[in-house]
């Protein structure tokens, strides 16, 4: 059975993500749905325990999420901390019954070769859809940033699922939840710039 996911009132459906959750869908379907797609970013799919979502983000969803990207590229740059972005990589374990794609996800170190992002970024824009805390804490991921409702959270997995910090694990030195006052800038370039003078400031460079 399939349902459009409710879009919150007062919010206009121009700007909402469009969210279509399935239930009772084998894991074998959701396989053939990710080949069928193929390399395509859109629609983003994500699995729990038989259900799975189909979602393609909205404008002001991508804005969100790569204002978030390139700040922390740009915060890694000018801190030293090596790391790579690895994007919508598809994520999944069949024993687990989980698979996800997330907004954005990073490699922290020169150690590239692992099988799992050390920091995941995702951004809730639109409300309801599947537990994605949920389904990163089963696939083990240390550190998710949670943007929702004009704030970034971090998250970091512990023996109990994933506890609330103010700071960054994978970057030293940082409240992901001071980067929101960047988006006010016109331009994510505008906004890695009033970051980068932010960093000079701190150092007194």
């Amino acid at each position: 059975m399939a349902a459009l996911t409710p879009i919150p009132r007062g919010e206009q459906v121009s700007t909402a993500d469009q969210r279509v959750v399935l239930h009772r869908v084998p894991w074998a379907h959701y396989e053939v749905q990710l080949a069928l797609k193929g390399e395509s970013s859109v629609p983003r799919i994500t699995y729990l325990d038989g259900a799975m979502e189909l979602m393609s983000p909205s404008k002001d969803h991508e804005r969100i999420k790569s204002y978030i990207g390139i700040l922390v590229e740009a915060y890694a740059l000018e801190r030293g901390i090596d790391l790579s972005p690895y994007g919508g990589w598809t994520l999944r374990e069949a024993p687990r019954e989980v698979g996800v794609e997330p907004d954005e996800c990073y490699l922290m170190g020169p150690d590239q070769g692992r099988d799992r992002p050390d920091l995941v970024i995702e951004v809730a824009w639109t409300h309801g859809g599947l537990d994605k805390l949920e389904v990163y804490r089963r696939l083990e991921i240390p550190e998710v940033w949670l943007w929702k409702d004009g704030a970034l959270q971090a998250y970091r997995l512990g023996r109990q699922g994933y506890s609330p910090t103010a700071g960054s694990a994978c970057l030293p030195g940082l409240c992901p939840g001071a980067l929101t006052a960047y988006f006010e800038q016109p331009t994510a370039t505008q906004a890695v710039r009033a970051l980068r003078a932010d960093l000079a400031r701190e150092t007194g460079a």
